[in-house]
């Protein structure tokens, strides 16, 4: 009797990793799907808080298996990956996106649930040469060896430009369904999509970490030279990707929200920071991370006001409300636009 095989596929959300599961499973394997949360995740954050956004308010990963009809397993490792985001072991790329060690690591996790669920080989959307720091054509046998799933890592969109994978050569898949895609180009996953019906995913290039984006990494530079270590915590991480963040002095920023949606998601650490809000003009939330000094305090309440609806009134009105609970009112003149610096931006 033929044995049912299995395959395990992880799902970012992209079209890469779309197309690589629906290749696999229409060759008549079983596939389910690993989504690994590590707290940098673009998906379910930023696009929900925010009152409007272009994007649809949706997670891709649980989009996508809901499009393939294939069961997704959604797995936290936030503790666990902050050794690769810490001290990678192949550096960072562009930002402080550790690119060939988050690989390495998220292709680990998935062997580990393969042999635990007795599955039989692992699916990732790779392509050759599309990105420079961990899909390189010497980068992809680092990735199966310190994974430890060696040649049962299939990457079906490139499999025609590597040597024949373990489910290849033992006959569960067709090489000749597979594919040879390289390069930056997505036309021909694009191409592809549309030959397998299916008109509506995301982004073609994935995208779904924020520490390949420039601002975010220098948030989080900014957290751990202030700190003095590189550690962080959920919080931590998740604070850094909502409202503007102002580095006024060395011993004190501002998280400024920037609609009403940030607004409320900021009100949930009101407790662990100094707050300040406009009471005589409508304005944002904004949290005082820092030294709470008078000198501190005044400078925050000035830009607080100069971000609001008072920002041309003569004197602004502020609630200002310390950690400890101790509350007090300030009038203050808003800062001029001019007073307030581009180096102050993180």
């Amino acid at each position: 009797m033929e044995v049912y095989r299995k395959a395990v596929a992880l799902v970012s959300g992209g079209l890469d990793s779309m197309l690589a599961a629906k290749i696999v499973q229409n060759q008549g394997v079983h596939v389910e799907g690993l989504n690994f949360f590590t707290g940098f995740c673009v998906e379910g954050h930023t696009h929900a808080i925010r009152t409007s956004t272009d994007r649809p308010n949706r997670n891709n990963a649980l989009w996508v298996a809901e499009q393939l009809g294939i069961k997704l397993h959604i797995i936290d490792v936030i503790d666990e990956y902050k050794k690769v985001v810490i001290n990678p072991k192949h550096g960072y790329g562009a930002h402080l996106n550790p690119c060939l060690d988050c690989k390495s690591f998220m292709v680990g996790k998935a062997r580990e649930w393969m042999e635990h669920h007795e599955f039989d080989f692992i699916i990732t959307g790779e392509v050759l040469g599309q990105r420079p720091k961990s899909q390189r054509r010497e980068t992809f046998p680092v990735v199966a060896r310190e994974s430890g799933a060696y040649d049962r890592l299939l990457r079906p969109l490139s499999a025609k430009l590597q040597a024949p994978s373990l489910p290849e050569r033992e006959g569960w898949i067709d090489r000749d369904a597979l594919f040879g895609f390289n390069g930056r180009s997505r036309k021909p996953q694009i191409a592809l999509a549309q030959r397998f019906g299916l008109n509506d995913y995301s982004q073609p290039a994935g995208g779904c970490c924020f520490l390949t984006d420039a601002s975010y990494s220098g948030k989080l530079r900014d957290l751990w030279e202030y700190r003095g270590t590189k550690q962080y915590d959920f919080d931590d991480i998740m604070l850094l990707k909502v409202g503007r963040h102002l580095r006024p002095r060395p011993n004190m920023k501002l998280i400024i929200a920037r609609d009403a949606g940030e607004s409320q998601f900021l009100r949930g650490y009101r407790r662990r920071f100094t707050h300040l809000f406009s009471v005589s003009h409508s304005g944002p939330l904004v949290l005082l991370d820092g030294v709470d000094c008078d000198d501190n305090t005044r400078l925050a309440a000035r830009l607080t006001a100069r971000f609001g609806q008072g920002r041309d009134a003569a004197s602004v009105r502020l609630d200002v409300v310390y950690s400890d609970g101790e509350q007090r009112q300030l009038n203050v003149r808003p800062l001029p636009a001019e007073q307030v610096l581009k180096d102050w931006y993180l």
